[in-house]
């Protein structure tokens, strides 16, 4: 990791002003996902080991410099804030940093803050997340089997979720689905998921197992070509790809039988970086430019070294300068290794 300290000196020559932020082939970077927790009361089987050693807490931005840092960035021109884990709602007091993010989208400085969840704590928090100004949400959910949701999950309570659900839409939020696409555990589910968001005005996005930390199963096994599913969709529904956009790296289809939309996440076999207007940051303060790449910035040297942010805001040019083209995902089937050693709740899903 590039440390922000050698470059301090070239602190004036770089801008500060409020963007938009271009990175190096021209990119508008306007969408920031902010992993406020590596933790996670799931320990999803193709994202994590169960025995996760997770970060010491004393390493952890606290919510009030995690709001520092989400501010300097909508400065800079970031118009959507994604939270995200681990599970951002298992961080202790993260309403404190919705409600003050939320506080921005109503002064019109942020176009959206949007939250990814595993909906295990929804029932709990849907309305005071409404309250604090976020319309919309990804609830990730493999399966609608209670014995199969909980074999992938590990911990996961499936009618818990379920409430969750209800909950949310109760509250006014709008769900999107995520569904990990795995070879031989859900493939033949899709159609049923699908069916079941469509019906209750959700949209469905299912998503290639991308190979990032080490996990006692073999990726080479899980992995699942979109492009072999939507084959295999085609021979039950009519799909008519759609120039609809949310902001994510999702293409997006029409589903003529079921009237709702349905969406495709290719890091593998398509991948999605010729319109990447996104960075990530997660919650000890490392800015990852790439999900798929281990080149980062450290901003919390320059947070903490000062109350002033034009030093931060610095850093953060420095960095979008080393924004790469793309990433490099590719299942290592010689020695089954992960292209990323970092797992996805570190680095925010």
């Amino acid at each position: 990791m590039n440390s922000i300290v050698g470059n301090i000196g070239n602190a004036s020559q770089l801008r500060s002003d409020a963007g938009p932020m271009m990175d190096p082939f021209g990119r508008a970077v306007t969408y920031l996902r902010v992993s406020v927790t590596d933790r996670c009361d799931f320990r999803c089987t193709y994202c994590m080991a169960e025995h996760m050693t997770f970060l010491p807490k004393k390493d952890l931005l606290t919510l009030e410099e995690l709001n520092r840092l989400c501010s300097a960035f909508i400065t800079k021109g970031v118009r959507k804030i994604r939270l995200t884990g681990g599970e951002p709602l298992v961080r202790k007091n993260i309403m404190f940093l919705v409600r003050e993010l939320g506080k921005q989208v109503q002064d019109g400085a942020l176009d959206e803050l949007t939250l990814t969840t595993n909906g295990s704590q929804l029932a709990r928090y849907a309305d005071e997340l409404y309250d604090c100004g976020v319309r919309r949400i990804n609830v990730s959910l493999d399966t609608l089997d209670p014995d199969k949701f909980r074999t992938i999950t590990r911990w996961g309570d499936f009618t818990k979720v379920m409430e969750g659900i209800d909950a949310a839409q109760k509250a006014g939020l709008k769900i999107k689905l995520n569904a990990v696409a795995l070879k031989d555990f859900n493939e033949t589910e899709i159609p049923d998921l699908m069916r079941f968001a469509h019906r209750r005005g959700m949209d469905l996005t299912v998503i290639e197992t991308m190979p990032m930390g080490e996990i006692e199963e073999d990726r080479t096994d899980q992995y699942l070509p979109l492009s072999q599913l939507r084959a295999d969709l085609e021979r039950q529904f009519t799909l008519t790809d759609t120039a609809y956009q949310t902001g994510g790296p999702a293409r997006y289809v029409e589903v003529a039988e079921t009237g709702g939309r349905l969406g495709f996440i290719t890091p593998m076999t398509h991948n999605f970086c010729e319109s990447c207007n996104r960075v990530r940051l997660t919650c000890t303060g490392t800015l990852y430019m790439c999900l798929g790449q281990n080149d980062a910035a450290d901003l919390r040297t320059a947070l903490r070294a000062t109350e002033d942010d034009a030093l931060l805001h610095a850093a953060i040019d420095e960095a979008i300068t080393r924004k790469p083209k793309g990433h490099d995902f590719i299942i290592d089937r010689t020695h089954n290794r992960p292209a990323v050693a970092r797992h996805m709740s570190v680095t925010g899903g």
